[in-house]
């Protein structure tokens, strides 16, 4: 019975490993990541310096260029925005 949660264990710890958090991220670690160049990551640097962002929304309505569609793309690539992972707002539900 150790094993599967041995297993799951080490799925998680490896997720976890793989994320890379925006508010803490310098310039290469943003440029690693699929779908962000340098600009998108002068970007988010520089909104960055006005302040943390609180969530993906509030990356979404501050850096130019990422909308739900790419914000998904980033989160399978590993970006988190407080350790979160972006989730596809409900339908009907407010989108930034």
């Amino acid at each position: 019975m150790r094993t599967p949660s041995l297993a799951i264990l080490l799925c998680l710890l490896s997720f976890s490993a793989l994320a890379l958090e925006v508010n803490t991220a310098n310039e290469a670690e943003l440029d690693s990541v699929r779908g962000l160049g340098p600009a998108a990551t002068a970007r988010i640097l520089d909104a960055r310096a006005l302040g943390l962002f609180k969530d993906w929304a509030d990356l979404m309505q501050r850096v130019k260029g990422i909308k739900p569609r790419t914000a998904t793309k980033l989160s399978d690539a590993g970006l988190t925005v407080n350790q979160q992972p972006y989730v596809v707002p409900e339908a009907g539900a407010k989108v930034p």
